[in-house]
């Protein structure tokens, strides 16, 4: 049972998100920012790496921006985007007077990003062989391959193999198929012997070697395993909220706009 000590404490904490926040509903019982601060205290360091897999209102974020602790916090309601984006930008903006404020001097500073994951890019039919999840299209998994490649993703409208380029007659094709000695046959013959083409697919089978035009790989295991919706590492999409605007520096700043 809480004490009547945790009660009034949580009950402030409602007070002050009320009116940091007065459009929005608070959670029942928020996370007092004194119990996070105290926490934060005595098991990390300034600059250390804070992380909340359930961020609820987003009290972990806000106290250790606030305590110069930089963190990640991961929330999968949409009370990310009604209560904890809100919030921290008030923080940020120098805002948000209630909670630890006072008693850590914070004025104000730092920034964030926001990113929405989604499901894997590749997923396994009932066969177990890797295949586009039908949540995407092959474009993203070429585009993203392009650029792990170093190439440039200009897919041809014509010519099926030509999903980018590094020079005028170097290209690159991805595909999540077990190439065939028939196929890669097929392939070098439509390249020709004045261009050369990457080929980045699932396996396959017969000897590379055969095909002077062609360089034949696999897609390489961090992508099969980690390429996911959502990693600028891949070029996909992201969210971002826009920078927050500079303020006069009155403490160490824990996320630098130029920060990745």
């Amino acid at each position: 049972m809480a004490s009547s000590g945790d009660w009034i404490e949580s009950r402030c904490q409602r007070d002050h998100l009320r009116k940091l926040l007065p459009e929005i509903e608070p959670f029942a019982t928020p996370k007092p920012e004194q119990l996070l601060e105290r926490i934060l205290t005595i098991a990390t360091n300034p600059g250390d790496l804070i992380l909340d897999s359930f961020a609820g209102s987003g009290t972990t974020g806000a106290v250790a921006h606030k305590m110069g602790r930089r963190w990640i916090m991961v929330e999968l309601g949409e009370h990310c985007h009604t209560h904890i984006i809100p919030r921290l930008q008030k923080v940020i903006d120098g805002e948000d007077k209630g909670g630890i404020t006072e008693s850590v001097n914070w004025k104000g500073g730092g920034g964030f990003r926001y990113y929405r994951l989604a499901p894997s890019l590749l997923e396994k039919d009932k066969w177990g062989n890797f295949v586009i999840n039908k949540e995407f299209n092959a474009a993203m998994l070429a585009e993203a391959l392009c650029k792990l490649a170093g190439f440039t993703y200009a897919p041809s409208d014509t010519i099926y193999w030509q999903h980018g380029h590094s020079t005028e007659r170097d290209y690159i094709y991805v595909t999540t198929q077990t190439l065939t000695p028939e196929q890669l046959q097929q392939l070098s013959d439509e390249v020709g012997d004045s261009c050369s083409l990457l080929v980045l697919c699932l396996a396959f089978r017969g000897n590379a070697e055969r095909f002077p035009n062609l360089t034949i790989k696999k897609i390489p295991k961090q992508v099969l395993t980690r390429c996911e919706w959502g990693h600028d590492d891949y070029s996909l999409k992201i969210e971002n909220l826009p920078k927050a605007p500079k303020k006069e520096k009155v403490q160490t700043s824990l996320f630098d706009e130029e920060d990745e």
